[in-house]
Parts: C-alpha cells; structure tokens; sequence
C-alpha cells in the first residue's frame, strides 16, 4: 500500500516565480500532485539495482537481435537496420537516457518490469527538479531522495564529447511543432548539455535543414545557416522511418559516414519496442525482475496486450485469465502486431489508485519518480515525487 504525506503545493508555486520559472508554469500543477510518496532506503536501493540489472539485460537483448537478425520479430523497418548496426558497433554513439517503467518495489511487493522507454522518454523535469523543489518549499531534507538525474545526463554530456573529440561541442535539440510537454524536457537536457560545455541551441524540427553531404544545420532569422555536429531529437525513430523516408536516408548517410551523432542513438529502437519484452523472457526464463511474455493470450493467466510501439497507454488491453477483456484503452495504434505481457497489479493508494515506478537510467539508474492513475496509465496520469525516510 503506498504511504504518502500531503505537501505544500502553494509553497512550489512560489518557488518556481523566482528559482523555477523557466521549467514550470501555472498549467503544470494539477499534474503534479500536492502528496509526496515514502520509501525506505532499503527499497530506493532496490530500485536502483533493478534498473542497472536491467539495463545489462536490454543490452545483452539487442546484441541477441542483432545477431540473429530478429528485425522483423521486433516490428523493426528495413530502412533502420543500418542505421542501428552502425550505431551499435561504434561506441562514439552513445545512449544518453531512458526511462524503465516498474510495477512493485514497496511494501515488500517484488519490482517486475512493464516496459523500457529507451528513446524519449519523458517526465524529465518532475523527475529531475520538481520533486526536488517539493521537498525543498516543504523544508524537508533535499538530500532525502533517490534523484541523481540532472548530475548524471550532465555526466552523460561529458562521456559523448569524451567519445567524439573530433566533434565540436555543439548540439542541436528538436522537438516536434505543438508539444509544450516536450520542449519544457528539452529545456533540462540542454541546461545539462551547457553545463557540460556544449553550445545548445534550439529549433522544432520541422525548421531543422538536412543535408546528407554536409549535416544538420539550424535556419536563423536572418536567413543564414548553423551547422551542428550533434543533434538530439525528442521525436521516436519509429516515426522518423514511417513518416520521413527521405529524412531516415540522409540521417544514414550523415552517421555512417561520422558526419553527425544523432541522439538518442538508432539502436535504442530494439529496446523500445515491446517485443523485447519476449526477447527477454526467451534469454532470461523466470527471471525475477522479468513477466511471462509471449505472442498470444497466456493460457490460464491474466496478462496484457500491447501494441510493438504504442505509447502512453494507447491500444492496451487488459485481458483476464477466461478471456475476457476487463479494461482497455482505445488509440491510433491498433493496426500493429501485439504482444501479451503477464499482468500484475501496480502499487495502490487506499483509493484504488495506481502507482507505477519510473527510474531513469543515464549511465546508471539515477532518478526515481512515480505516476499515478488508473489500471492503464494513460496520458491522464499525475506525477507523484518521493521522499527516503
């Protein structure tokens, strides 16, 4: 059962006129909820080891698809594959960030995981800064918490520029037109891209010149051009093949030839698609960290169907061990092939509401946050910081 204390969320909004102005705004408070969730130090250790054991197994995955040439089995375009072995066998190319999304972890309940959200995942600056400032508007301890994340992508930054000392530090971040949400999470990346001594501009990418002679370059105002050698875009690589044939050719042709490193790299699509989640359950049988996974319904067991490449909740279903469908959501994503992933029941507040963990991983787990909604979390759910007692 989660064990929450009620904050200030008036002392935040303070805070956020004078030191977080430039992250927060009036429309994000009934996101982010006036409670706050308590954890041991046991289980914030828990967390952090689920996520680093983790991660090695998503990467001992990829190296399993790659080998076998298991594309088509995890939903993967043609036109990417190049792009991700390439990306793959050179380690210049390197994983800032993701996210792993946990059920369990508290009150004794066995940390199991959903999914991975590997290229751009989101909820950065909650994670990273607000549940920070609700402890310290709070006058709680600051250091009280399992949050790390801002240190670590800025660490992150040094470790790219440390792999690519032909590059000059200058980085480009998009987004798509329309998105607030994700220009306030490219905000924070850039503020840690800067302190760790990038040039960090700006521009949606529908604004972002390709060319796959010369590299990706930004449109100033007064008409001239701005050429980057690192470019970093919070815009799924899914899209980028589905959508943007030509643009996915240039980008080929511009990493392979190490004109530009794009961020995040091609090959987190393997780790981003739901059928990893098999991959895994193939290599790792019973693993304790991992649920039953499998291409059809699970015999005898309640279990979830999820699409290769949804995302926030879309197109799931949750189907009970008779066959019947309890809860689901609809989406745009339902033409895609589907996968059905064990259920377990996520954490509860005395309501009967959810709570699912998310840890972010940037070189190691670092950064510990939790949403909050119904059995399904969809693009509805709030954000809930944590506190270590």
């Amino acid at each position: 059962m989660i064990n929450s204390k009620k904050l200030d969320i008036d002392a935040l909004k303070s805070l956020s006129q004078t030191d977080w102005n430039w992250m927060l705004g009036e429309d994000k408070f009934p996101y982010v909820l006036n409670e706050i969730v308590r954890i041991s130090e046991q289980e914030a250790e828990r967390y952090y080891e689920a996520a680093n054991e983790l991660y090695d197994m998503f990467i001992e995955a990829g190296q399993y698809v790659i080998d076998n040439e298991a594309y088509q089995q995890l939903g993967i375009p043609d036109t990417l594959i190049p792009l991700i072995e390439h990306s793959w066998e050179h380690d210049n190319h390197w994983h800032l960030y993701g996210r792993f999304d946990l059920a369990g972890g508290i009150d004794g309940q066995p940390i199991k995981l959903i999914e991975f959200n590997a290229d751009t995942a989101t909820c950065i600056p909650e994670t990273a800064i607000v549940q920070w400032a609700m402890l310290k508007a709070n006058n709680l301890e600051e250091t009280k918490q399992f949050n790390t994340l801002f240190e670590s992508l800025v660490e992150q930054f040094n470790e790219l520029a440390e792999r690519n000392p032909d590059k000059e530090r200058y980085l480009l971040v998009s987004t798509l037109e329309g998105y607030p949400e994700d220009d306030t999470n490219v905000l924070v990346l850039s503020e840690a891209a800067s302190e760790a001594g990038f040039e960090v501009d700006f521009q949606h990418i529908e604004k972002v010149v390709f060319s796959a002679k010369e590299g990706v370059f930004k449109t100033n105002e007064d008409g001239t051009y701005t050429r980057y050698d690192f470019w970093f875009k919070l815009v799924p690589w899914e899209y980028i093949a589905w959508d943007e044939p030509q643009l996915t050719t240039i980008l080929t042709n511009l990493v392979c030839s190490g004109k530009t490193i794009v961020l995040n790299p091609a090959y987190v699509i393997l780790f981003q698609s739901k059928a990893i989640l098999k991959v895994l359950w193939d290599l790792f049988p019973n693993h304790p960290l991992l649920l039953a996974c499998e291409d059809e319904p699970l015999v005898g067991k309640k279990s979830v169907e999820k699409v290769l490449f949804g995302r926030e909740g879309a197109n799931v279903r949750i189907i009970e061990s008779s066959g019947a469908t309890s809860e689901k959501k609809e989406g745009e994503y339902g033409e895609q092939r589907k996968i059905y992933q064990e259920y377990v029941p996520f954490l509860e507040d005395e309501s009967g509401k959810s709570y699912q963990a998310g840890v972010f991983f940037a070189g190691e787990a670092c950064g510990l946050g939790f949403r909050k909604g119904g059995k399904i979390l969809d693009n509805q759910a709030q954000f809930c910081g944590h506190f270590i007692e």
